[in-house]
């Protein structure tokens, strides 16, 4: 089955079709965040999502975590942050979030990953990023 919705990284721009594509092929290219495992902390991504040329998604799209470790991730729409620091103070970051209006250009949103200083330093991977919606054929 073809896969329609697709997620981005690497500091994609809001309705545009740039960024690095991270929801498909073999894992080479995950969403990664470095954190120290000593202190608690933690790091933001700037993300999109959208569909192919000539696909929309019908309804809402939503974003969440699934995984062994699945509760140190958040993420939180883009409200026009002008960097990650804007969107650290003011977004709004939840295991889960309602994206809508996704088409064929990016919709952001900010994925937020924390540590604690419980944790012993790990390559996690069994954390997975979903992008769920009903994907139908553009009108236009």
């Amino acid at each position: 089955m073809a896969q329609h919705l697709r997620t981005y990284m690497n500091n994609p721009t809001a309705g545009s079709t740039d960024g690095t594509e991270i929801s498909s092929g073999d894992n080479t290219l995950p969403l990664t965040m470095i954190l120290d495992a000593s202190s608690a902390e933690y790091k933001i991504a700037k993300c999109a999502v959208r569909c192919d040329s000539g696909y929309e998604i019908e309804g809402d799209t939503a974003i969440y975590f699934e995984g062994t470790n699945a509760n140190r991730w958040t993420a939180a729409p883009d409200d026009n942050y002008a960097d990650s620091d804007a969107a650290v103070l003011n977004a709004t970051f939840s295991p889960t979030i309602i994206l809508s209006d996704v088409a064929n250009t990016n919709k952001i949103f900010w994925v937020k990953a924390t540590s604690a200083t419980t944790e012993n330093p790990v390559n996690d991977r069994t954390v997975k990023l979903v992008s769920e919606g009903l994907v139908v054929q553009s009108e236009s």
